[in-house]
């Protein structure tokens, strides 16, 4: 394992046209928006989280200008009332409003307790796209979210996870 964490071989390199980081292997020139098998994530969590994050001086204060932007993921797990009731993991989603509840009260003590981390569901659990980017919705300022997400999204310290915001697209739990 690398300082990464990532197997040997890999390395993490960043996309210019998605501006996202992305997994590379020079040797095979296999490359994936996934790490690959046998991952170290709680390294690579800390090794994204230094690297591939703003960049923050010893004081803590941001050493680019990012216009008023944050960068969040989120967990989403959709309802039968929510906007769209379908993702790419169901055709139809059909569970009740109340039993999304459930669902995602139980992924927000799990990743609270620490025996798992918002990526790690988001990429198997999350019904929106950015589960295959661990649920990471990039850079984002005010107005470009929905009013109660962007709420709450604003006043996450990075590193911290919101309780569970309900939004016309669902429930989330969000992590600066």
């Amino acid at each position: 394992m690398q300082a990464t964490g990532l197997p040997a071989g890999w390395e993490v390199r960043h996309s210019n046209s998605k501006n996202l980081p992305y997994y590379f292997n020079p040797q095979t020139k296999e490359s994936r928006w996934e790490p690959p098998a046998d991952t170290d994530s709680e390294t690579l969590k800390h090794y994204m989280g230094q690297y591939h994050t703003t960049n923050l001086r010893a004081d803590g204060v941001a050493q680019q200008d990012l216009g008023g932007k944050i960068r969040c993921a989120h967990l989403l797990v959709k309802h039968q009332e929510s906007r769209r009731p379908s993702s790419w993991r169901e055709a139809q989603i059909t569970r009740t409003k109340d039993e999304a509840y459930d669902i995602i009260r139980n992924y927000y003590r799990r990743i609270n307790s620490g025996a798992t981390s918002l990526g790690d569901l988001a990429t198997t659990e999350s019904d929106c796209p950015s589960a295959r980017k661990r649920g990471d919705l990039g850079f984002f300022g005010k107005g470009d979210m929905q009013k109660e997400f962007e709420e709450a999204s604003f006043v996450l310290k990075p590193g911290e996870v919101s309780p569970v915001i309900e939004t016309a697209s669902g429930l989330h739990v969000i992590e600066r």
